[in-house]
């Protein structure tokens, strides 16, 4: 016999091992042995008949546990095992609480203790109360946008745009029995959760081939439930190729990675995180998108059983509720599945789904100029030179100084042209709507660039 996550050996007994016994109960449940040593060999107790009378009441009068006490023996040496089973709640020994893992007891601090109180009481931290927001903390436009989305999905009745804000969070589950608004409500309609949610941000960073290789980053703050469309517009701008074709005489921009389905893993990531772990990440590389938000996988889901038809294990049902009336998502677990059709439709392999760094994380593969065809690599050159070729005046003008010198400013441009800055910052404006101009980077230390 060995110890192990439920097994402990002392030679003698000490008051302190009562926390092995509180770890225990907190975990799974284990056995200590007093009278063995640590390589598991009987050296036996002399106290032991005492000890089988004492512990019983001492266990309950501290932590409240009955414990099995037994008496054993072995080659005439006396010693003592005790019993614990797993407890339906949290378990303190001296106002401290300890938990069992491995071979080892950990005591339990900050939010592992939070999210363990969370877990054992039942509760779920989204529809906690938040002790000092108010109804004033809570933003009305993001409220009618969602009022709209619903009703845009036909998930609300059309005339719940004329009830109070606080009767809306009331039907929407947002608000606890004595009308304090959750944390669910402040990090869905918000005016400010970084306020009271420190992490609660999303972060963008692009790089090159390496993670030291940080080339611009952007924080995106306020509420999730409108977070998505913040990142879509950043990645839009910013972080992603926007190959243009033309279907008819439409001009066509879609992003490199399908709106769809990049909106449904940021939808997942909004879900699904544990809202007291760190910020949720996107990094962009030149050859792949990482994701990873805190919180990990339910336990047998990976990337080959997300691509199977699966049951969805929700972290955050309440979240998961609104975004699913305001018509974001479905439910049966059918968010992997769009993502597989959108990546199978533009010939991107599905993305890799792991646990990471004690959150999940989503590995998606770029198309890298390398990879591109030479059919491509025309199609591009004969576009550029077809969008070149109908500028004309200050336009055309923008375009040659931006091509002879990528870092060159607005204002810059406009005393190269002897024209005023708010005119030239409408055709820089104009060239970036057309899809001829991208900003890579801030506006300080960034540079132009003429899309391919």
């Amino acid at each position: 016999m060995k110890e192990n996550q439920q097994i402990e050996f002392k030679q003698a007994w000490r008051d302190e091992y009562l926390q092995y016994l509180c770890g225990f109960a907190n975990a799974q449940g284990g056995t200590l042995y007093i009278g063995i040593d640590d390589n598991g060999t009987i050296c036996g107790i002399a106290n032991a008949r005492k000890l089988l009378e004492n512990l019983p009441n001492q266990i309950n009068q501290t932590m409240g546990l009955l414990a099995q006490v037994d008496l054993l023996s072995k080659d005439d040496k006396e010693y003592i095992s005790i019993r614990v089973e797993a407890a339906n709640q949290a378990i303190s020994y001296k106002g401290k609480f300890y938990y069992r893992s491995g071979s080892t007891l950990q005591e339990m601090n900050g939010v592992a203790l939070q999210q363990f109180l969370i877990n054992k009481n039942g509760l779920s931290y989204e529809l906690l109360p938040n002790p000092t927001a108010t109804i004033e903390d809570i933003d009305r436009d993001t409220v009618e946008y969602f009022l709209y989305c619903a009703g845009k999905a036909g998930r609300i009745t059309g005339d719940a745009g004329n009830s109070s804000t606080e009767t809306i969070l009331q039907h929407l589950n947002l608000l606890t029995r004595d009308n304090q608004l959750t944390n669910a409500a402040v990090l869905l309609f918000g005016k400010n959760p970084q306020q009271f949610y420190p992490t609660s941000h999303f972060r963008l960073g692009r790089f090159g081939k390496r993670p030291s290789d940080l080339l611009f980053q952007d924080q995106v703050e306020g509420n999730i439930f409108q977070m998505t469309n913040r990142v879509i517009q950043l990645l839009r701008s910013k972080y992603l190729k926007t190959p243009i074709h033309y279907e008819g005489m439409q001009r066509v921009e879609e992003l490199e990675i399908p709106e769809t389905a990049l909106r449904e893993l940021l939808y997942n990531a909004m879900i699904h995180r544990d809202y007291m772990g760190d910020e949720t990440q996107m990094k962009v590389y030149d050859d792949h998108i990482w994701l990873w938000n805190a919180g990990e996988l339910p336990q047998g889901y990976n990337t080959e059983s997300l691509q199977r038809e699966h049951r969805s294990i929700l972290r955050n049902k309440t979240i998961a509720s609104i975004f699913f009336q305001a018509g974001f998502i479905e439910h049966w677990g059918r968010g992997f599945d769009k993502v597989q059709a959108a990546f199978e439709t533009n010939n991107i392999p599905f993305p890799q789904v792991e646990n990471q760094f004690g959150g999940t994380s989503v590995y998606i593969q770029r198309e890298t100029e390398a990879q591109e065809t030479e059919e491509e690599t025309t199609q591009k050159s004969t576009l550029k030179s077809t969008l070149k070729s109908t500028l004309k005046g200050t336009s055309k003008k923008i375009v040659d100084i931006v091509e002879g010198k990528p870092n060159v400013t607005i204002p810059q441009v406009a005393e190269l042209l002897q024209m005023n800055v708010r005119g030239i910052a409408k055709h820089f404006q104009k060239l970036q709507q057309q899809g001829i101009l991208r900003r890579i980077g801030p506006d300080k230390g960034g540079h132009w660039e003429v899309i391919e």
